[in-house]
């Protein structure tokens, strides 16, 4: 019964002020029971795993999972219907069908004919013989002998090498299952040849994709960014993630720190380091001390250094330093080289979670409002009161966000105090649940992270768009588990990079791997592409009115 206690309705104030002592307190005591009884599951599950045994099966309740999304509080009604496929459905074949008019009347009149379009699919196996005229020079002893035509620079054509590297990359299928459906067309191939096509033999495809993340960056000056869990030869890897509405950039390092989220923003360039003022100051907020600070003022002031020279540097100057203060030492100046660089355009914003390796990257960080709703979805009151306060608040919360949509349509100086007043009315409520309470006070100090829209409205409010394209990697990785070499990591980057560019921009990844390896040259550059979309959107006003 103790869930349908209503505090509010006690009307001796000392007797309510003891019973919402005591139900706080019941509160913390559930969550606290809650999570040591995880910890404990944990402790057994480990001690059985020790002693040869198998912890505790992971089975899922017959009960509803918990939902923590907040799509359906969030969802803008939109009218939607279905539109014909008839109107743009290009007819390749008619076939007239008679009718046998044998059993039927004789006053029949034909009336013409009723269509009922069908669309079929052939994958038709072809073995090319080319006869390449050979001739022999007595004179210059020399054999002359007919050049193939492009793209047939090895005994499998451009059509199947297209079709391979879009099963791989992005329809997710594995190299046995590509394999498979190779051979069952008809077509000779062995399991080694099948990842030759897929890994080797790429340069091409690495050089546009380095192209595709320059032209990205130089045209919009913030980004989406976000990671995920990867596999590489067995080794625990992580995929970064970068993208705005012009392309979407994977790149795979060991590490999950800043440095390897700069390194994904200079597209896996080797990192290099600079010392001067910002990198020092960077190091005095981060707890590095001021003989230490002072010393490193020795180093080349203004200088790009390499990791070797600046670990010698070090090694030389400050051979006493921990491991922290080195991680902060290389993350200051490596920040301060990427802001200084000038083949990779430096970010102004990111658009990320509130994970802290995408802190001080940028001059300014927005946060992501569906990161930020599901801390409140994941509160679990135990008072119907409390569930009332929740549910009331989370209302507002979603309500205050579609202003936030309305506001990005038409931007106005007038709308953007009203909702930044708004903002501190609705982040001050005390509710009286403690847990709701906490949570609301941790939202209000990031204000200016979760506002960033007011004052750059071209932004997005959440980091969907990263979170989608890391999806595709773990979808990759349920089916291959991840690349087995150097070379196979940086061809799943650089694919699934094109694959999903090629998409944002409009373009058929399958026409532009067979117009690449068919050297036809009818698609043009996605790099110009991107470019081209780029004058259409308006994708950095607030920073070019600034």
């Amino acid at each position: 019964m103790l869930e349908d206690i209503d505090p509010n309705k006690i009307e001796d104030p000392y007797a309510r002020k003891c019973v919402v002592a005591l139900i706080k307190l019941g509160e913390e005591q559930y969550e606290q029971i809650r999570l040591l009884r995880e910890h404990n599951q944990l402790l057994r599950d480990e001690i059985a795993r020790l002693k040869g045994q198998q912890g505790k099966p992971d089975i899922k309740p017959n009960k509803p999972a918990v939902d923590h999304s907040s799509e359906a509080q969030r969802r803008m009604p939109t009218v939607w219907q279905k539109k014909p496929k008839r109107d743009f459905l290009p007819v390749t074949r008619t076939c007239d069908i008679p009718l046998d008019l044998s059993l039927l009347p004789s006053d029949l009149e034909f009336k013409g004919y009723e269509e009922f379009p069908v669309q079929d699919l052939k994958l038709v196996w072809e073995n090319i013989c080319f006869r390449r005229a050979k001739f022999y020079s007595p004179s210059t002893q020399q054999t002359y002998l007919a050049p193939l035509p492009k793209g047939y620079d090895s005994h499998f054509g451009p059509g199947l090498q297209s079709l391979a590297l879009w099963l791989g990359y992005a329809g997710n299928m594995s190299q046995a299952a590509i394999h498979a459906l190779l051979t069952c067309a008809g077509v000779s191939i062995s399991t080694g040849q099948v990842n030759r096509l897929l890994v080797e033999g790429q340069d091409r495809f690495h050089q546009e994709s380095q192209a595709v993340l320059l032209a990205g960056l130089s045209c919009c000056p913030w980004a989406n960014v976000d990671d995920t869990s990867t596999r590489v030869n067995g080794r625990h890897e992580h995929c970064h993630v970068l993208g705005n509405p012009l392309l979407s950039f994977y790149h795979t390092a060991p590490r999950k720190d800043r440095q390897a989220v700069l390194s994904a923003l200079c597209g896996g360039k080797a990192r290099t380091y600079l010392c001067n003022s910002a990198a020092l100051a960077y190091m005095q907020i981060q707890g590095l001390g001021k003989p230490d600070r002072k010393r490193l003022q020795e180093l080349p002031q203004d200088t790009l250094l390499s990791e070797a020279a600046l670990g010698e540097f070090l090694g030389t100057l400050l051979p006493h330093l921990k491991p922290k203060q080195i991680t902060t030492i290389h993350e200051g100046m490596a920040i301060a080289a990427y802001q200084a660089q000038q083949e990779f355009p430096a970010l102004q914003l990111l658009v990320c979670d509130g994970a802290g390796q995408f802190v001080w990257l940028t001059l300014e960080r927005a946060l992501c409002w569906i990161h930020d709703g599901r801390h409140y979805a994941k509160l679990m009151p135990r008072l119907s009161a409390h569930e009332k306060l929740l549910e009331d608040f989370q209302k507002e919360y979603w309500d205050f966000y579609k202003e936030l949509l309305t506001y990005q349509k038409v931007p106005t100086a007038v709308e953007a105090v009203r909702l930044e007043e708004k903002f501190d009315t609705l982040f001050a409520r005390v509710s009286g649940y403690d847990a709701l309470d906490d949570r609301i006070q941790k939202t209000r100090a990031h204000k200016d992270e979760l506002l960033m829209v007011l004052r750059h409205p071209e932004i997005p409010l959440h980091n969907n768009a990263a979170e989608l394209a890391a999806r595709r990697r773990v979808r990759k990785r349920d089916v291959s588990f991840g690349p087995r070499s150097e070379l196979g990591k940086s061809c799943w980057d650089t694919f699934m990079t094109l694959s999903a560019t090629a998409a944002k921009l409009g373009v058929n990844f399958y026409h532009y791997l067979k117009d690449r390896l068919s050297e036809t040259g009818e698609i043009p550059p996605l790099a110009a592409l991107i470019h081209e979309r780029a004058a259409q959107l308006n994708l950095g006003a607030s920073w070019e009115a600034a």
